[in-house]
């Protein structure tokens, strides 16, 4: 199984990412390294990844067919997508280091 990792520097290279993985499910993390909770979750997120047969990967949000759910007031979310430029919508986001979490809903959404 083939698991592809990026890192988007600019807006436009994740919109591009975005609109390149269709109607996959595309799993994207967002972590820094001095993040405590994203260098636990980060080997538990990759094999997660693979069991789930996730195909591409660059809180952690879950996009499919472009669509958006946050955890944001419809709003906030306007105004931020505005913002930033992302007309994608997560359909799930998720914040912490459990790991259950994640792999609950990845399975959901497959």
């Amino acid at each position: 199984m083939h698991i592809s990792s990026f890192i988007f520097w600019f807006q436009n290279e994740f919109k591009t990412f975005l609109t390149a993985a269709g109607h996959k499910l595309a799993v994207v993390e967002f972590s820094s390294t001095w993040c405590g909770p994203c260098k636990r979750m980060c080997p538990i997120f990759h094999e997660l990844a693979e069991t789930c047969h996730i195909r591409r990967i660059p809180t952690f949000q879950m996009f499919k067919k472009s669509q958006k759910v946050t955890l944001f007031s419809r709003i906030k979310r306007i105004i931020c997508c505005y913002r930033s430029g992302v007309m994608s919508n997560p359909i799930f986001e998720f914040c912490g280091a459990d790991a259950k979490i994640l792999e609950a809903k990845i399975q959901e959404l497959m």
